[in-house]
């Protein structure tokens, strides 16, 4: 292909001898074709006219991508603080009926406290061990009462009881019928019976003491 320069100035030379070719034309009376020869050639100079190198576009430059805008933090709401009210008295009407005020109640009587219980008495010392006396030890060999004579004849029986005051020696100081067996003879003889034995003496916390003690006699004849 022929370079650019060479083809313009093909173009230029062109014009150079179309008007000269013009103005032979007018020095010999061809003006009429010379005009019409000069617009094709005209035209032809502007067909011949060699297109414009097309010139790439630069490519686009890079957008920036874009920065997420954060979203933006919800602020708190302010707490509305409830207004006090004002208080409204009612304005007593002039024709409502004035109420009297209700009495005060009466005082409550005052209840004495009840007065602590006493204190429980302490407990009494439990007495001391009391051990009453015995004729029946087998140390003490003491004979049954005699029988009267009157009485085994007669036939009289039955039970005596002889109430003894024993000493601290184991000896008796008195006796004292309590229970008769129906006869005097009989009674007498166990008396004077119980008056002659020896016994255990009672003991009140193992020391021995003068005590009274019941003896039961028993005639039966055989």
């Amino acid at each position: 292909m022929t370079s650019l320069p060479s083809k313009r100035l093909v173009v230029v030379g062109a014009v150079v001898g179309l008007h000269v070719v013009a103005v032979w034309a007018l020095q010999t009376g061809l003006l009429r074709r010379a005009a019409e020869l000069i617009i094709p050639v005209q035209v032809m100079a502007d067909l011949i006219e060699l297109p414009q190198p097309q010139v790439a576009p630069p490519p686009p430059a890079p957008q920036p991508k874009p920065t997420p805008t954060p979203a933006p933090t919800p602020r708190p709401r302010p707490v509305a603080t409830p207004q006090p009210q004002p208080v409204l008295t009612p304005e007593p009407s002039p024709t409502a009926p004035v109420v009297a005020p209700a009495p005060p109640a009466p005082p409550q009587p005052v209840v004495a406290a009840a007065p602590p219980a006493p204190a429980a008495p302490p407990a009494p010392p439990a007495p001391p061990a009391v051990v009453l006396p015995s004729s029946n030890a087998d140390y003490l060999n003491n004979p049954p009462p005699p029988y009267p004579s009157l009485s085994r004849r007669l036939g009289e029986q039955g039970k005596v009881v002889v109430r003894v005051l024993i000493k601290a020696d184991g000896t008796a100081a008195e006796a004292t019928v309590v229970g008769s067996s129906g006869y005097e003879r009989l009674d007498e003889a166990a008396r004077q019976t119980v008056l002659r034995w020896r016994y255990v003496p009672g003991k009140r916390a193992g020391v021995a003491e003068a005590m009274w003690f019941n003896v039961p006699i028993q005639f039966v004849l055989q």
